[in-house]
């Protein structure tokens, strides 16, 4: 038995409850279950698409070009700027088909769209100039046998600017699934499964899904290990160690790591390892001490940065090229700090320094090479690169290091 339409609720939460329905059904068709979407359309009363979006469908198919014209004008919440390009798009699609009909009457009648339908529209210029050159050059031109697919793609280019309510965007319940769980995944402080996640519960991992086993001891070193870090794609660990060495270990597709190379040339013990993003080098920082650039698959020192002995390096990063590299020090006595980058033959390219540069503690470079990000005592510096605005934030304490998102967008900073 039909429920009247005053029991059936508007909204279903904060979600309307017409699109809710709307967006299932595309769901359904775009699985296969036609039938299914069919009935859900016919029981709900709701049609996965309005009226006037099966009318302009029809019309671009059969070519009506006036009469899709006058529909896209009746279609509500289209600003004039949209509205404008979506009839651009249609006599557009009218014009093309005429020039490639050929012959001095289809030149006419194009002539005619061009001057009369396109002309006046307030859109790029440029794309009003492109279509008249189309004219002699026929670039562009729709043959008659592909008059169908062509339509079908007009349409498809109609309705990405038509309001959203107008047609059902393909994938949409997919997408809002996919942000929801992403979501929850992203809010999971102790987050450690594989990427197969139920849709059946919501997503939360407990503290006992903390790996607490050792798997494994490495054994290499002969005194403290004072850095780790994994490559960025994962095949590989460095250590380094107050011996003054550092080790590359290989991870084996069973998860065991096994030692690959011993970095031998420091006199001082390494405090700070960094790979390229590439993972082809890796740079080694010994304490007071100058930087080492060495071969991942060789193992060997590719250089040895020149006059970094007379300053101490602190922190260095990659730029994303993998080709040039940022690093702060601080120089013996009363000279001034520095931040300078370098290229991979070890020659200085730019160099800040000055009573302003405050002794950095750690630094990043944004994936997309833009800004970089230093930190000191209480503060976050961004700087525009290569020479550009500078912006500082203050902490209540202490921060001793930072560590950026794959993205770039969030940064974050360890305190004291």
């Amino acid at each position: 038995m039909d429920l009247p339409e005053s029991s059936v609720r508007r909204r279903v939460g904060p979600v309307d409850r017409e699109e809710l329905v709307r967006v299932i059904e595309e769901s359904l068709y775009s699985l296969g279950y036609r039938r299914a979407a069919a009935e859900l359309e016919a029981e709900s009363g709701v049609p996965l698409y309005p009226p006037e979006h099966d009318r302009l469908l029809l019309d671009v198919m059969a070519g009506r070009w006036d009469a899709c014209a006058e529909t896209v004008r009746s279609v509500a919440g289209v600003g004039d700027a949209d509205r404008a390009v979506a009839e651009f798009l249609l006599w557009r699609g009218h014009y093309l088909e005429l020039l490639g009909t050929g012959g001095d009457a289809g030149l006419r009648r194009a002539r005619e769209v061009l001057r009369r339908r396109i002309a006046p529209l307030a859109v790029d210029r440029r794309c009003v100039h492109w279509l008249a050159c189309a004219m002699v050059s026929c670039e562009g031109a729709v043959a008659p046998d592909a008059v169908v697919g062509w339509r079908i793609a007009v349409f498809l280019d109609l309705v990405e600017v038509l309001p959203p309510w107008f047609h059902v965007p393909t994938g949409r319940l997919e997408h809002l699934v996919e942000s929801a769980v992403t979501k929850q995944v992203a809010s999971c402080i102790y987050h450690n499964l594989p990427d197969e996640i139920t849709m059946l519960e919501d997503h939360k991992c407990h503290e006992q899904h903390i790996p607490s086993e050792c798997a494994q001891i490495l054994c290499g070193h002969n005194n403290e290990v004072w850095f780790v870090r994994f490559s960025n794609n994962g095949d590989y660990l460095a250590s380094s160690s107050s011996d003054c060495t550092a080790i590359i270990w290989k991870v084996e597709k069973d998860d065991t790591l096994t030692k690959k190379h011993c970095l031998q040339g420091h006199h001082k013990p390494i405090s700070f390892v960094a790979w390229s993003p590439n993972d082809r080098m890796l740079l080694t920082c010994g304490t007071g001490e100058f930087l080492k650039l060495w071969n991942v698959d060789t193992g060997e020192c590719n250089l040895k940065f020149r006059g970094s002995a007379d300053y101490i390096i602190s922190s260095c990063a990659w730029f994303p090229n993998s080709e040039k590299i940022v690093c702060a020090s601080s120089e013996p006595g009363s000279s001034p700090n520095r931040i300078f980058t370098c290229d991979l033959e070890g020659q200085e390219l730019e160099v800040w320094a000055g009573d302003r540069i405050p002794k950095v503690s750690d630094l990043a470079v944004t994936p997309d090479g833009r800004h970089l990000i230093f930190v000191s005592c209480n503060d976050i510096w961004i700087r525009e690169l290569p020479k550009g605005r500078e912006w500082r934030f203050r902490e209540k304490q202490a921060i001793s290091s930072l560590s950026l998102s794959v993205q770039g967008a969030q940064a974050r900073e360890v305190c004291d």
